[in-house]
This record gives structure tokens, sequence and C-alpha cells, in this order.
């Protein structure tokens, strides 16, 4: 019986992996910060020997984007050291690996949908962080495939639809960024996009770019929740000088699927498709 190991377990991605292979012919081992403290680089190695996974689905990281900005010493740690030393254990025992990475290695400066080969430039600590992550990934074991994705949301932990939802029942009015522009991606999209690429028994490693299809800024977001939900805020639209944040964000992050929809047959859903199917589990 083949072995998956889950980094994050407790994070959006790793709870909805977690329903997603309920009923599987698969082992899981599904290992939150306790069992697997990625800030404690030098026993990674070893706790994943424990294990002997034929799989690791890498979806734990340092995620406070703000916080980064501060805490640079943990966010390099988390996100590139301990990246490390997992693709070098799946270097030395032919483990297969699929990490989780950021359209936050870009600058925002592009006005049309990046490709995996677009350059980069990350405006962040926590981009850098999660791209120096990559470069490991690439140099340790260049079999691996990194997936990129972008404003990620779950039925499970905190996030941007969760958030609206708590502001907009408390207060008469709020305001949301109109001028960054991507798609957002429902964790369990993505979640059933690894659990098909795993399932083809045909491994293309290299970059690929996973999210929602659609185009929309947060203020647009912000306004379908409102309209799902059915409640009465009003949403003021502001520019991103109006928010100033630790952390610098990308203006502009749309990814272009291609790449992973033609190598593994995947059908992408529309994010506002995902929003409501999401929302109604809510």
């Amino acid at each position: 019986m083949k072995k998956i190991l889950v980094t994050g377990a407790n994070g959006q991605l790793g709870s909805e992996l977690r329903d997603i292979y309920a009923n599987s012919e698969y082992e899981l081992f599904f290992l939150d910060r306790k069992q697997l403290p990625l800030d404690k680089i030098e026993i990674i190695q070893d706790i994943l020997g424990m294990y002997e996974p034929d799989y690791i689905i890498h979806g734990a990281a340092y995620t406070a984007v703000d916080k980064a900005e501060s805490e640079s010493d943990i966010a390099y740690t988390v996100n590139n050291l301990a990246t490390e030393e997992i693709a070098q254990y799946c270097r030395i025992h032919g483990a297969k690996l699929i990490a989780i990475s950021t359209d936050y290695v870009f600058d925002g400066e592009s006005s049309t949908p990046l490709k995996e080969d677009a350059e980069v430039s990350p405006i962040n600590t926590y981009g850098d962080s999660k791209l120096k992550g990559e470069e490991a990934i690439m140099k340790w074991a260049p079999d691996s495939i990194i997936i990129r994705t972008s404003w990620v949301y779950s039925y499970y932990g905190n996030n941007f639809v969760k958030t609206m939802l708590r502001l907009m029942s408390e207060r008469e009015e709020i305001s949301v960024i109109n001028d960054q522009i991507g798609s957002p991606t429902y964790a369990r999209d993505l979640g059933l996009a690894i659990y098909s690429i795993i399932e083809s028994r045909v491994w293309m490693p290299g970059v690929y770019n996973y999210s929602n299809e659609g185009q929309l800024s947060w203020y647009d977001f912000a306004v379908a929740i409102k309209e799902l939900a059915g409640l009465d805020c009003k949403i003021n639209a502001i520019p991103t000088e109006q928010y100033p944040t630790p952390a610098k964000r990308p203006k502009y992050s749309l990814l272009d699927k291609q790449k992973i929809r033609e190598a593994y047959q995947l059908e992408i859903p529309n994010w506002k498709d995902s929003l409501r199917l999401m929302m109604n589990r809510l």
C-alpha cells in the first residue's frame, strides 16, 4: 500500500485533503506542527523517515504575510530551510514531492495572466521566503511538482470569506481594496487537483499554476460573498494606498492555468461556482 504524508494537517488544504482521502486505498499520515515542527530543521528528515512516505504533499508554511516582515527569521526557516530538508529527504529516499507555493513570488507588475516561466521578483518577505523554498526544491529534488496558488480559502480555518462574513454581519459599512487583481482558490478544488495528479500515475515534474477560473479584485470577491450570503452591509471600494500594510502586495497576480489543465486533463471550476459550494457547506 502506497503511503502519502501531508504536512500542514490542520491548515486549509490539509483539512480538505483529509476529507478527500477519507476512503482511500492509500495509507495517509497527516502531520501538524507538533508532529512535524518545521522550525526545528535538524529533526525533520528523521521524523519523515519514521513514516517512509511514497508521496509528500507539503502544504505547511509560514503564511502570516504582514508578520513575516518583522519575523523574517522564522519565515525563512519554515518556508525555505524546512522545505530544503523535505526536498533532501525526497532525493535520498525516492519519495515524490508535491509542494505548494504562492502567487507572491511575482512582483505584480504584469498585465496579462502569469505563466509558470514568467519572471519572479517578490516584493515582500513571505514571497521571497517561498521562492527560496522553490529554489531549494529545484536544487535537491528536481523531480518534484511545485504548485503556485493564490487567495486560498476553505470551509476550514481562517480566511477572507469568513472574515468578510463576520465583518458584514457586525458592521453597516466596510471598505475593501479594488486594485489588486487575481483569482481566489477554493482549497478543496486544489486538493482535488493534487488527488488527480497522484491518481493519474503520470508524474510530470515542474512548476504549475492553480487557482479557480476568472479574474477579479478583492472588492469583487467581497461583493459576491455579500450577495450569496444575502447581507445588507455597504461595501466601499478603496485603492491599496488607503489600506497600508507592513507587507506590500502584488497589484496583479492572475495565474495562467493552461499548463496544469493540459498536463492532467483538469476541469478547473469558476471562482463563483466554488464560492457558492463552499458557502453552502457553511
